[in-house]
Order: structure tokens, then sequence, then C-alpha cells
């Protein structure tokens, strides 16, 4: 017997960026339905979808998919077993949560649970974070009900009657952020006197930003500019080495990862961070004036598309990566005497 409730489907995964639209997103089903909605999330197997998910109080299961490199490696070889294992775990799921509606956010899991419902001909939606769509979602919008866009102008990658311009999913608290500067900044043991810039790269870290930072230190020690410096887990014990030779702990707070990021906003007067699309749609609803330091690796260099529109409407500033080093804090201490 078909279910009363409406039965909705979520597929996100491997990056902050996929899967933090997709709860935002979810919190909206809940606020506006209510009871009347049942939501599952499919992610990949050992993602970070896996902890952040049930974190927000939702359930989630993961498939053993894998990314297909972009250049031969041994780890293509075993794409196609993860594939065919993944899709049959995905119609596994469909069959037995009977989705009316499958929504797909990116990242590896996405494509095999999307594909999955289009054999049913359960309707399937898309949405896209990105100024410049990936290959994936290029390949299931063919067969979707609708492509929910950040940005405009991309009738060249996807059928213009599919086309929904709505922006980034963004949860409600970045546009109304429940806690005073000051308060935020006390909450990380900062002075709430001083200046501070809140530096993130993404859920990975960002190498060329904790280097740029590294090197240019002092500047945070000469000017009393306090710091929230968010590394990731792979530079964490070297910026708090150089934080406690520099005797800097009252005025540098490292961390691996920010659950309450919304709280790091608060405190900030500026952010430096990278262009991921989540992230340039948390900073504006936060209206945060902000310095984006695209990936160069991304797939088709869609971070720094990303950045280009707000920069070009004059609403950011942009370094290049490589130029990060030299020009980023030149760039921050411009824009805290001028914000």
């Amino acid at each position: 017997m078909k279910h009363k409730k409406t039965h909705i489907i979520l597929t996100a995964g491997g990056t902050g960026g996929h899967i933090l639209p997709a709860i935002a997103v979810a919190d909206a089903f809940k606020s506006l339905l209510g009871n009347q909605v049942e939501l599952f999330f499919v992610g990949a197997e050992g993602k970070m979808e896996m902890n952040i998910v049930p974190q927000k109080g939702y359930e989630i299961v993961g498939l053993p998919i894998v990314g297909l490199q972009r250049r031969m490696t041994l780890k293509n070889l075993l794409f196609p077993i993860k594939w065919m294992k993944s899709i049959r775990k995905a119609k596994e799921i469909i069959r037995s949560f009977q989705p009316d509606a499958v929504i797909g956010f990116g990242g590896y899991a996405s494509a095999p649970v999307l594909r999955a419902a289009q054999t049913y001909n359960i309707p399937t939606f898309i949405q896209e974070q990105n100024a410049f769509p990936g290959m994936v979602n290029r390949w299931l919008a063919k067969k979707t009900k609708h492509v929910f866009l950040a940005y405009p102008n991309m009738e060249h990658f996807f059928s213009p009657e599919k086309i929904k311009i709505t922006g980034n999913p963004v949860r409600d608290v970045f546009f109304d952020l429940p806690i005073s500067q000051i308060a935020a900044k006390e909450k990380f043991g900062l002075d709430k006197e001083q200046p501070l810039v809140f530096v993130m790269g993404g859920s990975q870290g960002a190498r060329s930003i904790n280097l740029a930072i590294k090197e240019n230190i002092g500047y945070f020690i000469q000017q009393n500019v306090s710091l929230i410096w968010q590394t990731g887990k792979w530079f964490i014990e070297e910026a708090k080495a150089l934080i406690q030779e520099k005797e800097a702990e009252h005025l540098i707070k490292p961390m691996v990862f920010i659950d309450d990021i919304h709280e790091a906003f608060a405190a900030a007067d500026i952010v430096v961070s990278r262009a991921g699309a989540i992230s340039i749609a948390e900073l504006s609803a936060a209206k945060k004036p902000s310095i984006f330091v695209p990936l160069p690796i991304a797939a088709e260099d869609h971070q720094t598309k990303n950045a280009a529109q707000l920069v070009q409407a004059q609403a950011a500033l942009m370094v290049d990566d490589k130029q990060a080093s030299t020009k980023l804090i030149t760039m921050v201490d411009e824009l805290l005497k001028d914000p």
C-alpha cells in the first residue's frame, strides 16, 4: 500500500559543499511539511557525510561507490565493480523506502542513486552548486525533471525548460546569526576589542592558505589582529607548534574543523576562504567581507568561476592560489582598514 507521507531521498557526499546544501534542503522540508514528510539520506561509505548527517538528526546509509580518477590509475580498475554494487544497493534502498522523489546534490553517491531512481521512473532532481557544472550532473540531467541552479547562463549545459534558478540552499542560521560578535569572540577565547580574521580552507584544509598564514604570522602578532585558523587535520600540529613558538596562543586559535561555523562568521570582521559554492553562499548570507583563494585544481576550475561572480559584482576580493603567500596578507590589511 502506498505510504501517506511524502518520501524523499537526498543524496550527497564527499565534501561539505555537497552535504551542507542537502541538509539545508532537508531542514526546509521539515520546517514546511513537518511530520508529513519522511527524509532519507544516501552517501558514500567512509566519507564525511556518514558522520555529519546523523549529527543533524537524519538517517543515512552508505554505498560502496568510489570516485573515477581523471587520470588512469589502478583505482579506476575497481570502479566498474563498485559502480555495479552501488547500483544494486541503491535499487534495494529505493524499493524499500519507496521515494516520491530523489534529489542529488553531487558527490560520489549521487550518480548511482539518481540513475537507479530513473530506472524506476521516479522523479529525480539535481541541485548544482557551481558556476560550471560537472560532467556527471550534465549526464544525469538528461533524465531529471528539473535542475536547480545557483547561477544563471547555463542553457548550453542543461535543457532550458528544466532550469530553475534558485541560488544555493543555505541554512537559516547564516541569514540571522544567533550570536553577537562580542559573544562569539569570547566563545573562541579571543579579545572582544581586537579585529578578527577567520581563515578557513574547507572541510579538508587548504595548503596554500595555510602556508600563506604561516609565512605571514608576524602580521597578526605585530598588528594585534586576532585569528581563527581552520587548518584541516594535515596542518594542525605545525600550526600549533608555530603559535606556541611565537607565544601567540592568546591571539591565534588553530582548529582542525569547526562544526558551528556560523559562530566563527559572527566573530569575524573578514573571512579568507576557498571559493566553494556553499562557502560563498553562506558568507553572502552572513554579509561578511571576504577574500577568496580558489582551488586551482578544482574540476573545470569551477572555484575561480564561482568567485568571479562576486568579484565582478564588487562583492568580494580574490587572490590567485600561487600568489597567496605574497598578496593575501596585503589584501587582509587593506580590507580591515576599509571593509
